[in-house]
């Protein structure tokens, strides 16, 4: 076997890529070894006797997987957690979904008249304050309130 080295480093900067990306034809080696100038290495690359090998990549198979088990509540158990419940989920986004799902129902409370709008006023300060957990509570306290204005 003759010494390629020259072939292969010269090809190597014709196709960009690194030395162990050239792949040379077994069945082509009398060409390849007769090619000396960079014309003749580009004619070869051309005929497809050399040839970039693809790069290596990570397979994302296995984090398919843990990304599928987590969607549906597997591996987030105690020994997975790295930040605290407040970094996990911030109080922040918290509040704002809360907040925005009880001023949710409560427009389409006013809108459909389950409530008049005083009462939808009170509420809204209310929900504003805090001053429900839930949904389900807010929707309690409405009743409570509603009955007490009749």
């Amino acid at each position: 076997m003759s010494d390629l080295a020259n072939q292969k480093r010269i090809s190597a900067s014709i196709l960009k890529c690194g030395l162990n990306r050239v792949w040379l034809d077994p069945e082509r080696m009398a060409d390849i070894e007769a090619a000396i100038s960079r014309d003749d290495l580009r004619g070869l690359i051309d005929e497809g006797a050399i040839k970039a090998r693809r790069v290596k990549g990570n397979s994302r198979g296995r984090a398919r997987e843990t990304i599928a088990k987590r969607a549906y509540g597997h591996r987030k158990g105690p020994g997975s957690r790295k930040g605290a419940a407040g970094a996990r989920n911030p109080s922040k986004r918290v509040w704002i979904r809360k907040i925005r799902a009880q001023r949710r129902v409560l427009r389409e409370m006013r809108d459909d008249g389950t409530i008049e709008r005083p009462l939808y006023r009170l509420m809204y300060r209310r929900s504003s304050g805090g001053q429900f957990r839930s949904v389900a509570h807010l929707k309690a306290q409405v009743e409570l309130q509603a009955g007490r204005m009749k």
